[in-house]
C-alpha cells in the first residue's frame, strides 16, 4: 500500500461530542433544503457552472497560469542565501499527474469548491512520495473537540474512510467557520443560476424564436406558390455580395418592413453582458481576460491589468498553496511559485533593467546571463580590467 491512515474505525466511536460538520457542507446544506435550485428556477452544479463559457474561461485562466508557474522548493544556507533542493514538490502527482496537471485540478478544486483535499501516498521506506487530489464532493470535514484537531471522512467505492489531517493535506479557502472553505458554486447560486437560466433562454430563442431578416408584404392577395416564388426572386436580385449596389426592380407592389428587435431584446443583450461582470467579480478576473466586448486595455495596458491580476488574484491562491505545501516539508525547506516570467515585462525593458543591474553591482554579467538563459562567458569572452591608467585617464 502506498498510503497509511492512523484512524480506524474505533475513533469514530469514542470521538468527542463537538462542532462536527461546517454550516458550509453542500450535504448539510441539501439537507436541510437549502440547496438546489436558485432564485431563477434551476440547478447550479459544477457542470452547469463550468457551462457558462465565462466560468470556464475564468477557472481555467486562473488554474492554467499558475499551473504553468513552476513550483521550486528552496533552503536557506546560514548566510541567508536562497538554494534550491530536490523535493516530493518536483513532482508532486507521482505516476498518476504531471507537475501541470496536478496544479491545475488542485487550483480548480479551490475555486469551484472553495476546499483541495491531497490524500498522502508514501514510499515502502516511509516517506512522502506524492499527493492524491481527492473531489471535494467526497470529502467530509469534522472537528475533533478531542484531539483538538480535523478528521476528514473520505467516500469510496468500498464505503467511507477515515483520515486525520497528519494523513491528508486540506487546502482551504475563504471560510467562515474554519472547518471548510466557501464554495463559490454555493455561495453565489443566484448569480450564478442567472446566467445559466440566461443560456437555456438564449437556446430557446434560437430553436423556435423569429429571427427574420424582415417582412414583406402586398395589396394583393397571393396563394402559397405566389409567395414563394416572390420569395426566390427577391432573394436572388437582393442578397448576396453580386447584388451590392445594384438597383432592384421589382413588378409588384410590395411592402418591406425591416425585423428589428424590442426593448425587451436589448435588455436580454444587456443582460447577458452584466453577467460577465459577475463572474467577473466572483472569481477575480478582469473583464478584459475575459474577452469581452468593450476591452479597451489591450495593448499599453495589458502589462499593467497583467500585474494587478497577478498581485489581486494569483497571489492569494499561490500564498495559500505555499504555506500548506510547506507544512509537509522539514524545516528549513519550503516551496515557492516562481511569479518572474509573469511578471517580466519586454525583452527590452529586461535587458535595460539587468544592465542597470550590473551597472551597480546587483548582479553579476553571469548571473545576468544565467536569467537569460545564456551560459555563462568564457575566459575569452569577458571584458578586460581597467587598468591604473585608464582608471586615472
Amino acid at each position: 500500500m502506498r498510503f497509511r491512515r492512523r484512524s480506524s474505525v474505533d475513533d469514530v466511536s469514542r470521538s468527542s461530542v463537538g462542532p462536527s460538520y461546517s454550516i458550509q457542507d453542500p450535504a448539510l446544506a441539501e439537507f436541510l433544503g437549502l440547496s438546489g435550485r436558485n432564485d431563477a428556477g434551476v440547478d447550479v452544479t459544477e457542470s452547469s457552472a463550468l457551462g457558462l463559457t465565462a466560468v470556464f474561461r475564468s477557472v481555467s485562466l486562473v488554474a492554467q497560469t499558475l499551473a504553468a508557474l513552476p513550483l521550486k522548493t528552496y533552503r536557506r544556507d546560514e548566510f541567508g542565501n536562497k538554494i534550491q533542493v530536490p523535493s516530493v514538490f518536483d513532482d508532486p502527482g507521482g505516476d498518476v499527474y504531471t507537475p501541470f496537471e496536478f496544479k491545475e485540478l488542485v487550483v480548480t478544486h479551490l475555486l469551484l469548491h472553495g476546499n483541495a483535499y491531497l490524500l498522502h501516498l508514501y514510499n515502502g521506506a516511509g516517506t512522502l512520495d506524492s499527493l492524491f487530489p481527492i473531489h471535494p464532493s467526497l470529502v467530509t470535514v469534522e472537528w475533533d473537540a478531542e484531539q483538538h484537531r480535523k478528521r476528514y471522512t473520505v467516500q469510496t467505492a468500498t464505503g467511507a474512510v477515515l483520515y486525520w489531517d497528519d494523513a491528508l493535506t486540506h487546502v482551504m479557502g475563504l471560510s467562515t467557520d474554519g472547518l471548510k472553505g466557501m464554495s463559490p458554486i454555493s455561495v453565489a447560486r443566484n448569480a450564478l443560476g442567472t446566467g445559466i437560466a440566461a443560456d437555456k433562454a438564449a437556446a430557446r430563442m434560437f430553436s423556435s424564436g423569429m429571427l427574420l431578416g424582415g417582412l414583406v408584404s402586398s395589396d394583393e392577395h397571393l396563394s402559397a406558390e405566389q409567395a414563394e416564388e416572390l420569395k426566390v426572386g427577391l432573394k436572388a436580385k437582393l442578397s448576396g455580395t453580386q447584388n451590392a449596389g445594384d438597383i432592384a426592380v421589382v413588378n409588384a407592389s410590395l411592402k418591406f418592413t425591416p425585423w428589428t428587435g424590442t426593448s425587451e431584446d436589448m435588455q436580454f443583450i444587456e443582460s447577458r453582458g452584466y453577467q460577465i461582470d459577475e463572474v467577473a467579480r466572483i472569481f477575480g478576473v478582469p473583464r478584459e481576460l475575459l474577452s469581452a466586448n468593450g476591452a479597451t486595455s489591450w495593448g499599453s495596458g495589458i502589462q499593467e491589468l497583467v500585474r494587478g491580476f497577478a498581485r489581486f488574484t494569483l497571489n492569494s491562491w499561490t500564498s495559500r498553496l505555499e504555506e500548506r505545501f510547506s507544512r509537509l516539508l522539514s524545516n528549513p525547506r519550503y516551496v515557492e511559485f516562481e511569479m518572474a516570467g509573469l511578471l517580466q515585462g519586454t525583452p527590452a525593458e529586461e535587458i535595460e533593467l539587468l544592465a542597470r543591474q550590473i551597472d551597480i553591482g546587483l548582479l553579476t554579467i553571469d548571473e545576468a546571463r544565467a536569467i537569460r538563459n545564456l551560459a555563462p562567458l568564457t575566459t575569452d569572452q569577458r571584458p578586460a580590467a581597467p587598468t591604473e591608467e585608464g582608471d586615472a585617464a
